[in-house]
């Protein structure tokens, strides 16, 4: 039998990726719909398909780091191999053909999230130069049949949302402004872009439903002291991510957090989800205490890793065989 890399280039070449992904790490699914919004949002990188007379075995993405300008150095890497075809040199092939992307574009490096469970794939990045550079502490919340919280925000504040108040989104941007940069982890700054490019990202993304973007108010100023979002898993209606929860340094230490946090559980247990999921830097001991009051308990850390740029890979051209 033979193996080749191509190109993802058209819809069934996208099912096929979306399918290989979900298949290898269910617990962070992709869809079709997601990829266009990445590819439309942020265009310049590429897709591979590795496959064995016609079936798809294989595959890996390379392309530009939401969280971080278009200059930033490196390029986010996933890659990802079926177990039975392991070790016969595919996941070398998709690493130098994303390489060669991300080269082009000016890159030096690769980064990518790994979870503590994922072995094979752990192995395989630390053999050819990845390290672990930070560690998140990954939590879950089960919504279904839960008594939606009350919400209860400190003395001078109001809880909206994005969708009863649109004129918001400024106020919700100035908070990005004030409080990525300083989000506690071991990375570099969480870039909240300009106004546009936030909206893109992080508020008019598909998933992302605007009456679950929680809003605080300062009744005696009208600016946003913080704010909480939810992101639908692509693909899913009853899983979310809790996207960002942000508080203005005025108003932390106050309970805010928390009642924000609590907004967008309620949204949820009101829209049917089944789990919330979210994650923190282990430096980031305030949101991870919210999250352990709220009930959340632990799931499979998540790895951050970066790693060089594969410049020649003897061995592992474009196809090969396999018995």
């Amino acid at each position: 039998m033979t193996w080749q890399l191509r190109d993802v280039e058209d819809d069934a070449d996208r099912r096929a990726y979306v399918d290989l992904l979900n298949t290898l790490q269910p617990e962070w699914p992709t869809s079709v719909d997601e990829l266009a919004w990445q590819d439309e949002t942020f265009p310049g990188g590429a897709r591979f398909l590795a496959t064995v007379d016609g079936r798809v075995v294989g595959a890996a993405s390379a392309g530009r780091i939401f969280m971080h300008p278009p200059e930033f150095e490196r390029y986010w890497l996933w890659l990802g191999v079926l177990p039975e075809w392991r070790r016969r040199g595919i996941g070398s092939a998709l690493l130098a053909a994303t390489s060669e992307v991300a080269a082009s574009a000016g890159k030096t490096g690769f980064q990518g999230d790994v979870l503590e469970t994922w072995t094979d794939g752990l192995a395989f990045l630390e053999h050819r130069g990845f390290e672990v550079y930070e560690r998140m502490r990954m939590v879950r919340l089960p919504v279904a049949g839960l008594t939606p919280p009350e919400v209860a925000p400190p003395p001078g504040i109001r809880i909206t949302n994005l969708a009863a108040e649109p004129a918001l989104i400024d106020g919700v941007h100035a908070v990005a402004i004030a409080t990525f940069p300083h989000i506690p982890h071991v990375g570099e700054p969480i870039d909240p872009g300009t106004l546009e490019a936030f909206r893109a990202r992080d508020i008019d993304r598909p998933g992302i439903p605007h009456d679950a973007v929680a809003i605080a108010v300062d009744e005696t100023t009208g600016e946003v002291a913080g704010y909480a979002s939810l992101l639908f898993a692509p693909g899913s209606s009853t899983i979310a991510y809790h996207d960002m929860t942000a508080v203005m340094p005025a108003w932390r230490g106050r309970g805010l957090a928390t009642a924000l946090k609590r907004a967008t559980i309620r949204w949820a247990v009101e829209h049917g989800i089944e789990w919330l999921e979210t994650g923190n830097d282990e430096h980031n001991a305030p949101m991870r205490a919210v999250n352990a009051r709220l009930g959340y308990q632990p799931t499979p850390d998540l790895l951050g890793v970066r790693g060089p740029l594969v410049t020649s890979v003897p061995g592992t051209p474009a196809s090969g065989t396999a018995p």
